[in-house]
């Protein structure tokens, strides 16, 4: 794995980046997203898109993963931001972004090769509609159970919820 100057304060790494449902670590992402906007300038949301469309659904990062990495790889040097005709923010890499990309060849092939067989993994990937819906459950779930416990009655109707989609879901 990359270990250059600005990485080694980063250094908890979570099996490969599994924890919490992420497949890179953070060091991993920022390689990634680096790699992507090298390819040609892409802003925020269409990275999100990129890497979900490269994970046949089975990931797409979250604006509170995608823009603070943005940030550091702008903040290292690595990109700089354009703002286009649309007035959206475009990411594009730097010389310093792309020397530090041809420095890595092997962690970028080895991070493209996973991606590759983690998709392979999946016999039919989960469209990214319904990727992205799930998610958007977990974090509102989250979301509301950090406010404190629900009532029973809540309980009961959350449950029911679920239980209902999961019967269309399975009935589909």
């Amino acid at each position: 794995m990359i270990d250059d100057k600005h990485h080694r304060h980063h250094h908890h790494h979570h099996h490969r980046g599994r924890r919490g449902g992420r497949p890179f670590d953070y060091g991993e992402l920022r390689l990634l997203v680096l790699a992507l906007i090298a390819e040609r300038p892409r802003h925020g949301y269409e990275l999100m898109k990129v890497i979900e469309e490269r994970m046949s659904g089975r990931y797409s990062p979250s604006p509170g993963v995608i823009y603070p990495t943005l940030s550091w790889l702008e903040d290292m040097g690595y990109a700089k931001v354009e703002v286009n005709e649309a007035s959206r923010k475009q990411f594009h890499v730097t010389a310093e972004g792309a020397a530090f990309l041809n420095a890595n060849p092997a962690a970028i092939d080895d991070l493209f090769s996973r991606i590759a067989a983690t998709v392979a993994e999946v016999p039919e990937p989960i469209p990214a509609p319904i990727s992205r819906a799930a998610e958007n459950l977990k974090r509102v779930l989250h979301l509301r159970l950090s406010h404190g416990p629900l009532d029973q009655m809540s309980v009961e109707d959350i449950a029911a919820a679920l239980d209902a989609v999961a019967q269309i879901v399975e009935r589909r």
